[in-house]
């Protein structure tokens, strides 16, 4: 089973009581959405959201138990609002956002979401979605691949890896993570812990399920969706995540429509650390609608 990071965080600080109703608009394996409906239990539901098919057949499996007080869709997160007022729930307490992957998704989808794996390049969270990482890889400009690894990725040789794959592609097309690997392995050095594909495959990633832009239509909508006292919880993995939502926490606060609850993201705890080495990155910030 999926460990949930920040757990008791987002318990603390979500607040889940009887009976009150719960949105996990990312449920992927559903531990936190487990641990929210044990909370709000007899009465209390919950929408179940991830735009991964193969997470909402996980999470349908592993929530069985509660299937009569949980509503499971398969749809991005960044129409939250459409898949609120479709559902018919009535009066929402709190949203929660776990911007990870799950170990699911990179270990067994087989679609190149790791570098430690040789997969197609697919990396799309759901499988509609016309663009893959190949054709991102093959089709775009240089300009546009040294875009995306800058802005998406952070990477300081965004240059001279987009010049190697342009010309690794001239000869033939990049087709699995294997090659792309390669390919950036002769111009990243490893530093440390970090394998030097880190910061290119979340670009990709990023670019394909054009995860930022989803997250903007999101937090849009997080206002609409929550009552007076309603709270949101957003779990981030990268700054650039971290950043959306802190610059829009801070400008809705300026305009008292939400407060912050945690002036600086709250991270995972040493025992959390050891039990789960994965949720080093992750940063928790909430907010409650005023």
């Amino acid at each position: 089973m999926h460990t949930p990071v920040l757990l008791n965080e987002i318990l603390k600080y979500l607040n889940p009581r009887p009976n009150q109703n719960f949105v996990d608009a990312t449920v992927g394996d559903g531990g936190h959405a487990r641990a929210i409906l044990e909370n709000i239990a007899p009465n209390g539901k919950l929408i179940a959201v991830d735009r991964d098919v193969d997470s909402v057949v996980r999470a349908k499996s592993n929530l069985k138990e509660f299937e009569n007080r949980v509503l499971f869709v398969n749809d991005s997160f960044g129409n939250i609002l459409k898949i609120v007022e479709e559902g018919g729930f009535n009066r929402i307490k709190g949203i929660l956002f776990d911007f990870g992957m799950s170990t699911n998704q990179l270990e067994n989808s087989g679609r190149g979401f790791s570098f430690q794996r040789d997969e197609v390049l697919d990396m799309r969270y759901d499988i509609k979605t016309q663009v893959t990482a190949e054709d991102v890889l093959n089709n775009y400009s240089e300009a546009e691949l040294v875009r995306i690894f800058k802005e998406f990725g952070e990477e300081p040789k965004a240059l001279k890896t987009a010049a190697a794959i342009i010309k690794a592609r001239g000869e033939k097309r990049i087709k699995t993570t294997g090659e792309l690997v390669r390919i950036i392995e002769k111009i990243i050095k490893r530093r440390g812990k970090i394998h030097p594909a880190t910061k290119i495959f979340q670009a990709l990633r990023i670019e394909v399920n054009q995860e930022l832009m989803e997250i903007e239509r999101a937090l849009v909508d997080v206002p609409k969706v929550l009552p007076n006292g309603g709270r949101a919880a957003f779990i981030s993995f990268h700054s650039l995540e971290d950043r959306l939502i802190k610059n829009w926490a801070k400008d809705l606060s300026r305009k008292n429509v939400i407060k912050i609850l945690n002036k600086k993201p709250l991270t995972a705890s040493a025992e959390e650390l050891k039990i789960n080495p994965k949720s080093r990155s992750a940063k928790l910030r909430v907010i409650e609608k005023i």
